[in-house]
């Protein structure tokens, strides 16, 4: 694909994610404190990001580290959780491994940033059917917001002193892997792209009858006109992208697995990066194993 073509593609993407706020909105910032967590020291952040309502954040920065950092866009993930939201960056879930990705991070010396989405975290209070019937109305759609929240926190992450903008990478599970694979397909500053349990073949979703499986968020108007997921993930070639499944996991049918798979070994290939993709699958549910927090260290470790 050439330079012009993904350009054309990524901006035909953000088209279909409803009324947005300006790309080119002042950012602000407000730090509430900051304590020390072990081997990181914890930011605890309001941002303003969308000029919509404010954006609780976190940021984690490991100690004893100076210079500019790499540093992960930590996508939180749903699971019917909304209380929990960008907590998930430093206490973890149920179905990640431990330690939390917080520590586990800045043991590298990796920064990492956290926002609450859309009704997340500090932001909820309603319900996600409702909110996404009120932005339906208004021309907005929901995953569109969430989208822009977090191609904001990108910007946010690179106007900071701390951090290298040669080195961002983006990292999720559920979700956040489905935000995880979007961001750095509309953002080419989005070096390496780490995705667990979520990337899903729309198409062979609808033929398993799984479309109930994802929540409302998840459904952008018109999508299947113009992309399927192999389509969005090819906006990531030629940088890094490492994408973690279960065959077992109802979310991502495993023929639709395999269909983006040939699809992005194809395309990696054809731009003479063929190390640069690769998809991790065993006989298992929707988490996070050893194994594959083994793989993603080493991911990171390698491309970032």
């Amino acid at each position: 694909m050439s330079a012009k073509t993904a350009r054309q593609q990524r901006d035909l993407l953000y088209s279909l994610l409803g009324d947005l706020p300006p790309r080119d909105r002042p950012l602000a910032a407000r730090k509430l404190g900051e304590e020390e967590c072990g081997s990181y020291v914890l930011e605890k952040l309001v941002l303003d990001l969308n000029g919509l309502e404010p954006v609780p954040a976190f940021f984690v920065r490991p100690l004893g580290v100076n210079g500019r950092l790499p540093a992960i866009l930590f996508n939180h993930s749903h699971g019917g959780r909304y209380e929990i939201g960008k907590l998930e960056l430093v206490r973890g879930a149920d179905y990640l491994q431990l330690p939390a990705y917080a520590e586990e991070l800045a043991r590298r010396g990796i920064a990492s940033l956290c926002i609450d989405c859309w009704n997340f975290g500090e932001r909820r209070g309603r319900a996600e059917s409702e909110l996404f019937k009120e932005m339906l109305w208004r021309g907005q759609v929901l995953w569109g917001l969430m989208v822009y929240d977090s191609l904001r926190a990108v910007d946010y992450l690179l106007s900071r002193r701390d951090v290298d903008a040669s080195r961002l990478g983006t990292l999720g599970i559920s979700m956040g892997a489905t935000m995880a694979w979007w961001t750095a397909a509309l953002d080419e500053r989005i070096k390496v792209t780490v995705d667990l349990c979520c990337l899903t073949d729309f198409h062979e979703l609808i033929a398993t009858r799984g479309l109930d499986g994802h929540g409302l968020y998840y459904y952008v108007p018109g999508l299947l006109k113009h992309f399927d997921t192999a389509a969005i993930s090819a906006l990531i070639v030629p940088r890094p992208h490492v994408s973690l499944n279960g065959n077992y996991d109802r979310l991502t049918p495993p023929r639709g697995l395999d269909r983006i798979d040939q699809v992005l070994k194809r395309r990696y290939r054809a731009a003479g990066r063929p190390d640069a993709w690769r998809m991790y699958r065993r006989d298992q549910g929707h988490f996070e194993t050893a194994e594959m927090r083994a793989e993603i260290l080493g991911w990171l470790d390698r491309w970032l």
